[in-house]
């Protein structure tokens, strides 16, 4: 259904993205679930009888992927609320709150640059330019897209929220770690206290001057990419500076490249395109670090003699889970048998939206070899069925 060359690829807003959904719908109801699709066309699922349910807990995560990404990051998440769901029915086991279940859209934030686009318009955060983005392949607007597929458009850019805030008690998330933790500790689970916030810039451009690779002394080059490099190294050095600090702080360049109608061996680049994603626990530490990259920009173009265009910046305050939710998925951890461990995440959820939104909010990682946005994810199935087990015993537990 959305297989790739390589691993798997189910584009944001995207007939394939649809597809999966509708999968998931026709094989809940095939099991007696209750199924129905909110105005921001995420699929929703509960137990028959209670989707009026005042008030309820909400399971879920995403469907979409990047492009040629792995079978796990975002679909377990759901899975794991329907095995909870079907479980309940098979046990006819009462929880004090009715479980739903939510399959959204565009987490990712490979498509449109924006991330958590899904729980944004749901929860009615998304921003005017997050809504101007352009998809990477085919240019047009996420507003387009949006609009192609049937969302309410004109809500969205008023910011309401497509569904009732207010019902939900508290939001749960499983996901696959993103990174070589519990595999360190050898834990097939953990509970997660809190999300990196974030502040992303998907197209940065270095402007230098081109010329004859070997006509050109130094002393008169305009070369951008150097002036890239010279940019990231003094990044590089500044990140072991705040970690030797005890600082919290993760930063990428996921993307660089030259301008292919134009670059040669021969020639001295003009023009480079890079990212910047850069992710921290602590608010301050992403200040900071806005400072910074700006001070080096103006001391890089000086030296350089190139100049920088930062373009659209994109900012995820970082989100702390819900203590008292935390605590009870420690005792549920207990009741299913396991010894409780508690890690941050570095990867953003849209448990961080959810958070945002005043709902109390957690989530459970389950043990992944291979970290994740890769084709390579590799979850043991027993390690995915631990996972699903701690948010059942949080659903029963008395």
């Amino acid at each position: 259904m959305s297989r790739d060359k390589e691993g798997v690829s189910r584009p944001a807003f995207s007939q394939i993205e649809t597809r999966v959904l509708d999968y998931l719908a026709e094989f809940a109801r095939s099991r007696g679930l209750d199924v129905w699709f909110d105005d921001g066309l995420n699929a929703h699922f509960c137990l028959s009888g209670d989707r009026d349910a005042p008030r309820y807990v909400l399971i879920g995560s995403h469907v979409d992927s990047v492009p040629s990404g792995g079978n796990y990051d975002g679909l377990a998440g759901v899975v794991a609320g329907v095995m909870c769901l079907l479980r309940l029915a098979d046990t006819q086991e009462k929880p004090k709150l009715p479980l739903h279940v939510i399959a959204m859209r565009a987490e990712e934030g490979a498509w449109f640059g924006p991330c958590y686009i899904g729980s944004k318009v749901l929860t009615g955060q998304l921003e005017a330019d997050e809504l101007a983005a352009v998809h990477r392949g085919d240019r047009k607007t996420l507003a387009d897209h949006m609009a192609a597929c049937g969302l309410p458009v004109d809500r969205i850019r008023e910011r309401q929220p497509l569904f009732d805030l207010g019902r939900v008690a508290v939001y749960l998330e499983l996901h696959i770690e993103q990174g070589p933790l519990l595999i360190g500790k050898n834990i097939p689970a953990a509970a997660v206290s809190g999300i990196r916030g974030n502040i992303r810039f998907p197209d940065i451009v270095c402007h230098g001057e081109p010329g004859h690779s070997g006509a050109v002394p130094k002393a008169y080059r305009r070369d951008a990419v150097l002036a890239v490099a010279d940019l990231l190294t003094r990044l590089d050095e500044s990140w072991v500076t705040i970690l030797n600090k005890g600082d919290d702080l993760v930063l990428t360049c996921g993307v660089i490249s030259t301008d292919p109608a134009h670059h040669a061996v021969t020639r001295i680049p003009d023009e480079v395109r890079f990212s910047l994603d850069i992710r921290s626990q602590s608010p301050a530490t992403l200040a900071e670090m806005r400072q910074l990259l700006v001070g080096e920009i103006r001391e890089v173009s000086r030296d350089r003699k190139v100049s920088f265009e930062l373009g659209h910046e994109a900012k995820v305050k970082p989100a702390v889970c819900d203590p008292e939710t935390v605590e009870r998925l420690q005792a549920a951890m207990k009741a299913a048998g396991q010894d409780p461990f508690v890690m941050a995440s570095g990867g953003g959820h849209d448990a961080a939206v959810f958070s945002e939104a005043g709902i109390p909010s957690a989530m459970v990682f389950v043990r992944n070899r291979n970290g994740s946005h890769n084709p390579a994810e590799d979850m043991d199935v027993g390690d995915f069925m631990a996972g699903v087990e701690v948010l059942y015993q949080f659903l029963v537990a008395k």
